[in-house]
């Protein structure tokens, strides 16, 4: 039976006994009715394993003892910064919890002219929440134990004219470069913008030129905004990552 994985928000170096969150106590009492005795996987987001067993269990509440601290390094050497124009309903959660099993670092929402989605600021905020949890259940789920970063919102020529030294990355079918013809990258990685379900205007998409953007093809076909962002991660990470 596999051992399940559970994070922990706060850094268990140097720890011998902690208290698991109440989200992850949740899990471990009342979804896998596990009990004292039984082992799990705890990681901090340090890119450290930490193997501990169960030495107290209730429905509210579990603590465990931690057995030991172990190195395990399953990141990706090409860094990714998804800017993700948000999508209507799941397509937004899916993308999420895909680019993290992908091995995406940081995603950025974005709204952009042809954005379908209005949410207030209360709403957006509890939605970057939301994402946040589905990117670390994507980690528990996946072995990654590095947790990619959800960012808050911001207009799309903002996070455009942000600089980092990445790679500047916009899917266009005119492209001159395909992914696999590109440049070198550079080390600090990509930053790779994909487009909303209607499209970037014309304004939007001149922007990401005078910001510095290269353009790249996927293809002939024309893509759905959730099926372009993985498409495009997973042909990068073959050609510069970590997947074969």
């Amino acid at each position: 039976m596999r051992i399940p994985r559970i994070y922990h928000p706060t850094s268990l170096e140097n720890q011998q006994n902690c208290q698991l969150s109440d989200d992850a106590a949740n899990h471990v009492g009342r979804v896998l009715r596990m009990q004292v005795g039984e082992h799990i996987e705890l990681f901090d987001g340090s890119n450290h394993i930490y193997p501990a067993i169960i030495t107290q269990a209730s429905k509210k509440a579990v603590e465990v003892e931690i057995l030991s601290r172990q190195l395990d390094d399953r990141e990706s050497p090409l860094f990714i910064h998804l800017g993700q124009v948000i999508s209507r309903g799941e397509r937004m959660e899916f993308t999420i919890q895909k680019s993290v099993e992908l091995g995406v670092n940081v995603i950025t929402p974005l709204w952009s002219e042809r954005c379908g989605v209005k949410l207030d600021a209360e709403r957006m905020e509890k939605k970057i929440q939301q994402w946040q949890k589905i990117a670390i259940a994507a980690c528990e789920q996946c072995g990654r134990n590095v947790v990619p970063e959800i960012r808050p919102l911001m207009k799309l020529q903002d996070w455009c004219a942000e600089q980092d030294g990445t790679l500047k990355l916009n899917l266009h079918p005119r492209a001159q470069y395909s992914i696999r013809t590109l440049p070198e990258i550079p080390a600090q990685g990509v930053r790779l913008l994909i487009g909303s379900e209607g499209g970037l205007s014309a304004q939007e998409i001149a922007q990401t030129e005078t910001q510095g953007f290269t353009e790249v093809l996927l293809g002939k076909r024309v893509l759905r905004t959730e099926t372009a962002a993985l498409s495009a991660i997973t042909a990068l990470q073959v050609c510069f990552g970590d997947l074969a």
